[in-house]
């Protein structure tokens, strides 16, 4: 069961468990939010959610491609 949650975090972008670390919410709990929004505000919550994971892959894009020239 571990290695399948780990495997869904991965693909699933780590949005919720990074929420969830900067809420000191468990990320569970932020999953069924996004699930039961989801349907009550028929689907808008979704663009949030892939909002945040665009944002999440940039900064980790960015943070590896910072490689100034004095940090050799």
């Amino acid at each position: 069961m571990s290695r399948f949650k780990s495997m869904v975090e991965f693909s699933a972008f780590g949005v919720c468990s990074r929420l969830g670390e900067i809420l000191g919410v468990s990320s569970a709990r932020i999953r069924v939010f996004f699930i039961y929004s989801t349907f009550l505000a028929l689907g808008s919550p979704l663009f949030v959610y892939l909002t945040l994971a665009f944002i999440r892959n940039l900064r980790r894009y960015f943070r590896a491609a910072h490689n100034p020239v004095w940090e050799l």
